[in-house]
């Protein structure tokens, strides 16, 4: 069901010092179009994530040393892949990673755009490629996310990965809502400075069978990898377009991943997992108007301890009583940049949080972003 590809990296990271992400938590409003759920004000998103690629190639202060950079959900419109693309080959500096979701295709076109980038994308493309030869999905819809990597040479490498999540499927009679189901997502490790990370799309994270479960298999992964070259999962990112983001299922993965209850999980105890949700002006369809979207947040483990805070734009807690430390944003539309830890476990000698909050910036004027946070 859910298949894991380690892909090799060429990422100079630095050595000894935590690295840098941005989670970008914007709208989106999507629609029903020809089974599909489609952007419908897809210019305006368009113009909003080109202005935070241009502050990010920008660079200006603190923004030099961004490693990770995070979009949710289904906020890319179809037809400007490309333009992101080019914009992060031509302007972005070498070393960083940039996620971001796209609004549905047919699965025909997304086999299309694999092919365009076959190289980095053989193992989904034979899945498809299988796939469509085994009846007739060519215009399934596919939910499926763009893992842009610019390397220590200036290289741009484009991961694609579809959701696994039938999203539409169990809730309606007809098969053509059915969402296309990938079944291969790469596990990135990066070389010569060993940093392993995953990108997974929302439901994804806490999808399962009777038998088998997503999230089992990122931690069967993850400790096969500390058992045979003492590396972890340091990083997974959810990105998301989530109405519920803090729903008791999430929280119970989250409770399972980190918690140890049954068996001792080396590979992802020292994992961070970052949500990148869209904000609270996000519209999906007809969902009721007490949906809540936002809520972005950072968890790792209790070993990493937080002091439990409230701040004007996030709080730090422990998820309801569950071994993790959180900092949970809010709801507004914000770009949160901050620090990856970089120590595994707290220091005795020190007080200091492993994690900080560095910068906030919300929407200004004539589509610019200002920073409401900086420390």
């Amino acid at each position: 069901m859910f298949r894991i590809v380690e892909k090799e990296l060429s990422i100079e990271f630095p050595w000894g010092h935590h690295l840098h992400c941005m989670v970008c938590q914007i709208p989106t409003r999507l629609a029903r179009q020809d089974f599909l759920c489609r952007l419908t004000e897809p210019e305006d998103n368009w113009a909003r994530i080109r202005s935070i690629l241009e502050l990010v190639a920008d660079a200006e202060g603190n923004l030099k040393r961004l490693h990770f950079l995070l979009l949710p959900e289904t906020v890319m419109p179809s037809d400007r892949v490309e333009d992101a693309l080019d914009i992060i080959r031509e302007r972005f500096h070498v070393n960083t990673v940039t996620m971001f979701g796209v609004e549905h295709t047919s699965l025909q076109d997304f086999r299309a755009v694999l092919e365009r980038y076959h190289a980095d994308n053989g193992e989904v493309l034979s899945q498809v490629l299988e796939d469509i030869a085994s009846g007739d999905v060519e215009q399934l819809p596919v939910n499926w996310a763009v893992i842009a990597v610019k390397e220590s040479d200036g290289l741009l490498r484009v991961f694609l990965v579809a959701k696994s999540h039938p999203y539409f499927g169990e809730e309606n009679p007809d098969a053509i809502h059915d969402l296309y189901r990938g079944k291969v997502f790469p596990l990135f490790r990066c070389q010569p400075n060993p940093f392993n990370f995953m990108a997974m799309i929302c439901f994804d994270y806490i999808y399962r069978t009777l038998y088998e479960s997503n999230i089992s298999a990122v931690i069967e992964k993850a400790n096969t990898l500390f058992f045979h070259t003492r590396q972890r999962l340091d990083l997974l990112a959810v990105l998301e377009c989530n109405p519920k983001p803090e729903h008791s299922t999430f929280r119970d993965v989250v409770n399972g991943y980190y918690g140890e209850y049954l068996s001792h999980n080396p590979g992802v105890r020292d994992s961070v997992t970052v949500f990148c949700n869209t904000s609270g002006d996000s519209r999906r369809g007809n969902a009721p108007p007490e949906v809540t979207f936002g809520r972005s947040s950072v968890i790792i483990h209790e070993g990493h301890k937080m002091p439990s805070q409230q701040f004007d734009e996030f709080e730090t807690d422990t998820f309801g009583g569950i071994p993790v430390s959180r900092i949970r944003f809010g709801t507004a539309t914000r770009l949160y940049y901050f620090n990856l830890p970089v120590f595994h476990e707290l220091d005795p000698r020190t007080t200091r949080v492993p994690m900080r909050v560095h910068s906030i910036y919300q929407p200004g004027e004539n589509g610019t972003w200002q920073r409401v946070y900086n420390q």
